[in-house]
């Protein structure tokens, strides 16, 4: 595997450019020599250029990119990309992010790995950054450690991401056809809101799913992401941030596969191991422990955090054991989760959890007196 590309993509934010920077120049290189391109769309600052003119690169070949005309951002992530096609790998960083100190070797491991592995068809690229939120509902998420420095995920990577060239080729000429195009009830709602003319990412996704391929995902995030102000985003926000791996740069890296992997996940946040486990006679079952998918059409096995009273309810789980997956898993018993039988007739009685006791399951520093004291001080303002 050669050494990837480093890829920065910036615009009009100097200080989120410079700490960025900043957590490169303290990061681990192999030997080698290590290539880095800052490319700063059209109509950025001057300060954004002088801050990547200012940056001593001490590992390889500098490149400052000053684009001639207003890209936006989906053009100019998907331009920035292609040097993945150019120099074999890529590792694609947005300016708000930071990255841990073996970001570099983990992406290259992990990018080797997936070239190598014989599942390397259904692997569509690296993720520095390891999800902590399931954007879809707002809530926690945690995948389930299963023992390797990875997990795999249905969800293309957008906060610090690598590819090889093969990888990024696939999806370009998926992407060619399927620009612009209707997206069906497969993708998240949440996903299908973005706008069709900035964000690339909705497609990405989409393509992993439509071709049943997964990013390796890191079990100790590898990049982090600010959420400065910007094109995007009004107001820092600081609710993707999430720890950083903060120690030295480990001799290796042990990785997963697909087919033996216990986390790995749709673009839903659901665990697919968990329809192995439930699956009885070859029926379908479908896993919402969040809620965010529905009911199926076509009848099944389902698996929800709510009740509606409509078929057969087979067993319930509790929320209590963490992450969320492991109560099935280990079949807790409680009445947070439930598992029906769509073809067969219900009770026709719902049953809904406690949600004060879900909210202070999945907020654990809350308590009831900072509620009021929050009200209070809204009022009083």
């Amino acid at each position: 595997m050669n050494n990837p590309v480093i890829v920065i993509i910036a615009y009009n934010r100097e200080k989120s450019l410079r700490r960025l920077l900043g957590s490169l120049a303290k990061a681990s290189y192999p030997d080698g020599g290590v290539s880095l391109i800052i490319s700063i769309d059209g109509g950025g600052l001057p300060e954004v250029r002088q801050a990547a003119d200012d940056f001593l690169w001490e590992h390889g070949e500098k490149t400052v990119i000053l684009r001639d005309e207003a890209l936006g951002l989906k053009k100019h992530v998907l331009l920035c990309s292609s040097y993945a096609s150019e120099y074999g790998s890529a590792i694609i960083l947005e300016d708000d992010l930071y990255v841990a100190r073996d970001f570099y070797h983990y992406a290259l491991a992990a990018l080797a790995y997936s070239e190598s592995s014989d599942e390397a068809d259904r692997i569509a690229g690296v993720s520095l950054y390891n999800h902590l939120l399931n954007v879809h509902v707002r809530e926690p998420f945690e995948a389930v450690n299963d023992g390797f420095d990875n997990w795999y995920f249905q969800f293309a990577s957008s906060w610090g991401q690598a590819y090889t060239a093969r990888q990024w080729e696939a999806f370009a000429r998926w992407l060619e056809k399927n620009d612009n195009t209707p997206f069906g009830d497969e993708i998240p709602q949440f996903v299908r809101s973005w706008s069709d003319e900035k964000s690339w990412l909705k497609y990405f996704i989409r393509y992993v799913v439509e071709k049943d391929r997964y990013f390796i995902y890191p079990r100790i995030s590898r990049s982090t992401n600010f959420g400065d102000e910007g094109t995007h985003g009004v107001g820092q926000c600081n609710d993707l941030q999430v720890p950083l791996y903060q120690g030295e740069v480990p001799e290796g890296y042990t990785f997963s596969s697909l087919s033996s992997s216990k986390s790995v996940y749709d673009a839903f946040f659901e665990n697919l191991s968990l329809e192995k486990q439930l699956k009885a006679d070859g029926r379908s079952v479908r896993v919402d422990l969040y809620g965010a998918k529905g009911a199926p059409d076509g009848g099944g096995l389902y698996l929800t955090n709510r009740y509606d009273g409509k078929g057969k309810l087979l067993r319930s789980y509790g929320r209590h054991l963490r992450p969320i997956d492991a109560n099935i898993f280990d079949e807790v018993e409680g009445e947070d989760f439930f598992l029906m039988d769509t073809d067969e007739p219900g009770t026709g009685a719902a049953l809904t959890p406690d949600e004060t006791e879900k909210y202070l399951y999945n907020y654990r520093a809350f308590k009831a007196k900072y509620g009021v004291a929050i009200i209070r001080r809204r009022l009083f303002r």
